[in-house]
Order: C-alpha cells, then sequence, then structure tokens
C-alpha cells in the first residue's frame, strides 16, 4: 500500500494539491475528496479516483487558474473522460491534457447550453487524419451525453479528437492545427487548378490527405523519398498539368514551413494529381 500524502491545498470539493513521498507535488481528483480537508491532513492516495503529475510549474498554475471556472459536477466527469481515453488509446496521454482538455470541455459545455454553434472546418482532414482519435471523440460525446444530457454538435468532436492526438504525440495544438489547415489550404489550390471536386468520405481523398500529411512529416524530419531524376523527366512531359500543379503546392508548403522540400516529392505529388484526373 502507498504511504499517506500530505493536503497542501484544497482546490475545491473534486480536487486537492497534495505533497507525495515520492514525486513531490501531486493532483488528486476524486468525488468529495476536497470536502473538509484543511493543509497538513494526511489522506491515502488510493481513494482518488485519479492521481496525475503535473511536472511543469506553468501547466500547473493553469490548472490551479482554471479550476475556479469549471463547474464542480464537471471534474469527476472529466477525470471519467481522461481515464476512458487513456484505456482506448492503450498508451499514457502528456501531462498537458488535463489542462487542454478540462479547459476545452468547460468552454464546450458553456457553448452546448448557449446553443453557441460552434463549427470546425478541418472535420473531414481530422476523420481521415486521425481516425483512431476521432472514434474515440465520438464516443466521448457519448459518454458526456449519457452522464449530463448535454449533447455537443460534430464540431467539438474534431476538437477533442486533436487535444487527444495532441496528448499522445507530445505536439502543441498550434502545431497540430497549423499542418491541417496547409493541408485543406493545399486540396482546395488541387480542386481550383484540377476544376474537380475531390468527395470527401472517398478513398481518393483520404490517399491525397494522408499522402500530403506525409509529405509535411517528411519535410519536418528532412526525411528524402530517393533520386527520382528519370521518372521526374518522364511525368513533366507526360502530364505537365500535374507536374506543375504539385511544384505549386511544393512552393506553398516550403512557404508556409518555412523549410526546404525535397525535389523528388514532385515526382509522389504528381502521380497522385495525375490518379485525381482519371476519375
Amino acid at each position: 500500500m502507498e504511504r499517506p500524502v500530505t493536503v497542501k491545498k484544497t482546490l475545491n470539493n473534486n480536487v486537492i494539491i497534495a505533497e507525495h513521498p515520492a514525486y513531490k507535488e501531486v493532483i488528486l481528483i476524486g468525488k468529495g475528496i476536497g470536502f473538509n480537508r484543511k493543509t497538513g491532513d494526511e489522506i491515502e492516495p488510493e481513494i482518488a479516483e485519479k492521481t496525475f503529475l503535473l511536472r511543469d510549474p506553468e501547466e500547473k498554475q493553469q490548472y490551479v487558474n482554471l479550476l475556479p471556472h469549471v463547474s464542480e459536477e464537471l471534474i469527476p466527469l472529466m477525470s471519467d473522460v481522461l481515464n476512458y481515453v487513456e484505456e482506448r488509446m492503450e498508451e499514457p496521454l502528456h501531462e498537458h491534457i488535463h489542462v487542454a482538455l478540462t479547459d476545452h470541455l468547460a468552454f464546450a459545455f458553456h457553448r452546448a447550453k448557449n446553443n453557441l454553434e460552434f463549427s470546425n472546418p478541418f472535420l473531414s482532414e481530422i476523420e481521415t487524419l486521425y481516425p483512431k482519435e476521432y472514434q474515440i471523440a465520438l464516443e466521448v460525446v457519448t459518454i458526456v451525453y449519457d452522464k449530463t444530457g448535454v449533447q455537443f454538435p460534430m464540431g467539438e468532436v474534431g476538437f477533442i479528437a486533436l487535444h487527444i492526438h495532441s496528448a499522445v504525440t507530445d505536439k502543441s495544438l498550434r502545431e497540430i492545427n497549423r499542418h491541417n489547415r496547409l493541408i485543406t489550404q493545399l486540396v482546395h489550390i488541387i480542386e481550383e487548378q484540377l476544376e474537380v471536386t475531390v468527395d470527401r468520405k472517398s478513398i481518393d481523398y483520404h490517399r491525397l490527405v494522408q499522402h500530403l500529411h506525409r509529405a509535411i512529416h517528411r519535410i519536418y524530419t528532412g526525411e528524402t523519398v530517393g533520386d527520382q531524376t528519370n521518372l521526374d523527366n518522364m511525368l513533366k512531359k507526360e502530364y505537365p498539368l500535374c507536374y506543375n500543379l504539385s511544384w505549386k503546392l511544393i512552393k506553398v508548403m516550403q512557404r508556409q514551413l518555412n523549410r526546404t522540400v525535397d525535389e523528388s516529392e514532385a515526382v509522389y505529388l504528381t502521380i497522385h494529381l495525375q490518379r485525381l484526373t482519371q476519375k
């Protein structure tokens, strides 16, 4: 059995900050865990529904500042949701999700109760890029509805999926959103230049978005796809429209990401674009 922890601060009836013998400060969440607790009280950590560390002092301060703005009955629900997400993802979540998702869900409740619709322009891209996170986000929305009767709009599913992805990869939401916006921009340029509309539910769209996503990842990691000079010359001759468009897309990526792009990317992009024109 774990040694008792010492209460440092009661944040509300359901959350306390405690001194842990091994981990220094921990945050304990549980229904009524903070009721009548005073600084210096010893409690058994097993009575908490959720115990987590916020090693980053800034993250911890954000969490402490956030809690007074979160309805107390939502805190145990947030804990249930985070436990559920961790189990379903089958891997640990980065600690910043405690702050980010609690903040997002609290505001989502406010929007839903006040009928403030929150659209998500990247919903199709998010579903395509992060199918597992998207599915779990759908389940989270169902859990919230079952426990509170509050129905979140579909736009929220995409945002919750992004928070889950961010917590697993430890990428910032800003970086993920920047890449999603870039992919959306590239798809619009493709549709405009090729005069096509790509069905967002089609396998072609799925392949295209996945390819753009992998290309962005390669640009960031400096990974190359090998010398394709012969193929490059052949595609330039055979498919000039798609070849020129692929370079236009590469220039947009270079500008937005502020990185050089391996010239061989043009070959693979041209092949993808040519496939679209044949549909």
